[in-house]
């Protein structure tokens, strides 16, 4: 008999399932999904039926997982046992099988910190079940502050990041936020330059649209942009008139751990003038979002790919939603950039 969560699953998904076959068909028979006019169509590439696109020299799925379950990160506000209770939940076993089905439902890449849980949970995944879901692994080096760290520490990391098995790379959104609004825009160039002499994709992270605006001036051109990008009209989202640039993910007591991206409106126009691949992260605001919502949002915003944190039985009503949202005309003002 199927338990709580596997009727739940299956109500939900069966009714999405016609969904999922839309991008299947496409690759299987070289149909074209729509696209406006004047806007290229998003290249007609698939992986076991899902949708991909190039991060350097890497196909990865136009929806990918995120991480922050696994560490325990549930920016829960005041609710303070909720990171504990993420934890207890996440067993190393749990986040295999996640990993597994995210594999068998296509989906071909995760995102997670260097730190000792998801490091020794993907060596456990590949050796013992046989794994391949590529890893983007954060650089993001142990400290007090994202202030503190500097370009000694990044370099110390990047190695460490590559002798974990990462497939990818990215300086970690706080830390690339910290580095542009200190002014060390020669330290985050020169680390950049240090992770593409791996030879792997490298990016970098941001939370404040000012950090790849600063970028761009500065010359700096990753091989790809995390940056955050979700709607502002839930009932938790800090008030506009206290938002401030560089606050998000900061150890400032007016952080309210609430927002992400701060100018939506911004992210999307600037953005779209932006070649370099994006994925979007944070869409759901940290669950104060819908799924349909929050991938509808951010794929006609404008994004390549969305990194999402998706509980094991959240997974199959997401992918499905996010097939479904590809597999349609999406209106796109920024053409696709991966």
């Amino acid at each position: 008999m199927l338990d709580r969560h596997n009727r739940r699953d299956f109500l939900k998904t069966s009714a999405l399932a016609a969904f999922g076959s839309a991008a299947a068909l496409s690759a299987k028979e070289g149909l074209s999904l729509a696209a406006p006019v004047g806007v290229p169509a998003m290249p007609q590439t698939f992986h076991q039926g899902f949708p991909v696109g190039k991060l350097g020299n890497l196909n990865v799925t136009r929806l990918f997982l995120g991480c922050n379950q696994v560490s325990g990160y549930s920016h829960s506000r005041e609710l303070e046992y909720v990171s504990s209770l993420m934890r207890e939940y996440q067993t190393d076993e749990r986040v295999m099988d996640t990993w597994q089905l995210a594999e068998e439902l296509g989906i071909n890449t995760v995102l997670s910190d260097p730190f000792d849980k998801p490091v020794r949970i993907m060596k456990r995944y590949r050796q013992e079940r046989g794994g391949k879901i590529q890893w983007i692994s954060e650089v993001h080096p142990h400290a007090k502050s994202y202030y503190d760290i500097r370009l000694a520490q990044l370099k110390e990391n990047i190695p460490q990041v590559v002798d974990h098995g990462a497939n990818a790379m990215y300086i970690q959104g706080g830390v690339t936020d910290s580095f542009v609004d200190r002014g060390l825009l020669d330290e985050l160039g020169e680390a950049l330059e240090v992770m593409k002499k791996t030879g792997l994709p490298s990016g970098l992270g941001a939370h404040s649209i000012e950090t790849p605006k600063a970028c761009a001036k500065a010359g700096i051109v990753p091989d790809f942009f995390m940056k955050t990008f979700h709607s502002d009209d839930y009932f938790s989202a800090t008030p506009r008139e206290k938002r401030r640039e560089f606050l998000v993910d900061s150890n400032s007591p007016d952080n309210h751990d609430n927002i992400w991206d701060i100018k939506p409106e911004v992210t999307r126009e600037y953005m779209a003038t932006v070649h370099t691949p994006w994925v979007a992260f944070k869409v759901m605001a940290a669950g104060a979002i819908p799924p349909e919502k929050a991938f509808n949002f951010a794929y006609r915003g404008g994004a390549d790919f969305i990194c999402a944190g998706i509980f094991d039985f959240q997974l199959k009503e997401d992918v499905a939603i996010a097939k479904k949202i590809l597999a349609e005309n999406l209106d796109r003002t920024r053409p696709w950039m991966a």
